[in-house]
Order: C-alpha cells, then sequence, then structure tokens
C-alpha cells in the first residue's frame, strides 16, 4: 500500500463514466435554448469545467447570457438521467474499499454537485465508500481553484504531503498543483496522457488499476 494516508478522488471520467448522460443533457439543454448542437468530442472536451463555463464554449458566446438559465435546465433534465446511466469503472468500487479497508482516509472533490454524486453511489451500490465528498458549492470556487482539496485534506485531519489526488483531465493537475498536493492521472477522459505527462505528477496510467500497482 502506499504511503499517502489520504487519497481524493474526482468524480465524472475517474470514478464513473458519465459520457453517455453527460452528452444527453448537453443536447438537451442547447437544443432548448436554440442552439446548435456540436459534436460529441467537443462536448465531452468540456467535462469537468463549470457548466457555465462549457455553455459559453459550446453556444460559441462569451459570456452567454443565457448560461445560469441554462445550467437550470441541464441540472433539471440531468436529475432524470444521470446516477442511473452513469456507470462506475469495473475496478473503482474495489479500490475504494480497498483503501477503507487499510484505513486510509477517502474523499472525492469534483465539480458536481454533493447530492448527484451520493445519488450515484446509491443507484449502484449498497455501500459508499468514502469519507467525505467536496462537490460543486460546497467551497467558494470549482477547480482548478484548490478550495476544494483543500478544505478536503483539512476535514480528513492530513498534511497536504500525505495525500494523493487521482483525477482524468488537466483541470485535476492543475488543481493538485496549485493545492500544493501530489497527483496520479488516469487517462479515461477526454485529456490524452501525454498531456496529463506535462504536469507534476506521481504516476499517470490508462487504469485506476495501473496507477495504484505503480504509486
Amino acid at each position: 500500500m502506499s504511503r499517502y494516508k489520504a487519497f481524493i478522488f474526482d468524480f465524472d471520467l475517474t470514478l464513473v463514466d458519465s459520457t453517455a448522460p453527460i452528452v444527453k443533457c448537453f443536447k438537451h439543454t442547447l437544443k432548448t435554448f436554440g442552439y446548435d448542437i456540436p459534436d460529441d468530442k467537443t462536448i465531452i472536451d468540456t467535462i469537468g469545467l463549470p457548466l457555465t463555463d462549457a455553455f459559453d464554449i459550446l453556444s460559441g458566446i462569451t459570456p452567454n447570457p443565457n448560461k445560469e438559465e441554462m445550467r437550470k435546465t441541464y441540472v433539471a433534465f440531468a436529475d432524470g438521467i444521470m446516477a442511473k446511466e452513469s456507470i462506475f469503472y469495473p475496478d473503482a468500487l474495489g479500490i475504494l474499499q480497498s483503501l477503507v479497508t487499510a484505513e486510509r482516509k477517502v474523499a472525492i472533490v469534483s465539480s458536481k454537485m454533493r447530492y448527484r454524486i451520493v445519488e450515484t453511489f446509491e443507484c449502484h451500490t449498497s455501500s459508499m465508500p468514502v469519507d467525505l465528498i467536496v462537490g460543486l458549492g460546497d467551497v467558494g470556487a470549482p477547480k482548478p481553484d484548490p478550495a476544494g482539496l483543500l478544505f478536503a485534506a483539512d476535514k480528513l485531519g492530513v498534511y497536504r504531503e500525505d495525500v494523493l489526488y487521482i483525477g482524468d483531465s488537466y483541470i485535476d493537475a492543475q488543481t493538485a498543483y496549485n493545492a500544493g498536493i501530489d497527483f496520479a492521472g488516469v487517462a479515461t477522459g477526454p485529456t490524452p496522457k501525454d498531456k496529463l505527462l506535462e504536469y507534476p505528477n506521481v504516476f499517470v496510467g490508462d487504469s485506476l488499476t495501473e496507477v495504484f500497482l505503480n504509486i
């Protein structure tokens, strides 16, 4: 087992594959507001950004005057599909449970709303092997601001040097760097492996299993 006392994970495309429902939610929202719908890759590349920033990009209007109403429409549509259509990666729950069994602290820091993360666990498993979830709105600023990671470390009662943050995107890598916390990348999202390797890291792998075999 690694030397770290606490492991903090991103959620979307790190622990769960939520690509399909996210794309559906963006398409529904853009169509509702009369905007052209971009290709799936363009939509997927915005995953991890705050929704309002994503709507600026996807609508081609910055700042988009409708983005707060678009966010509300997205969230309302997501209420019906997001949790049930998100799928945990095959190794994710086992790794979380093994960390808890090894008496390591486990947390999630995500730009997703906390209740949605809880709902996803409840929809797919009878257990929630996580000590803490920090979601959108729990701290003052979204990633790559380090507030969420620093808040989680404080709540877990660990020093930054004893924490590893695991995420799939350049935003996660930048967040860890901004927080002064070690980063491990998992190339399961839209950020290519070589891009993740450009950031300070202890390891970048193609899966969570590969990461945990090498840290």
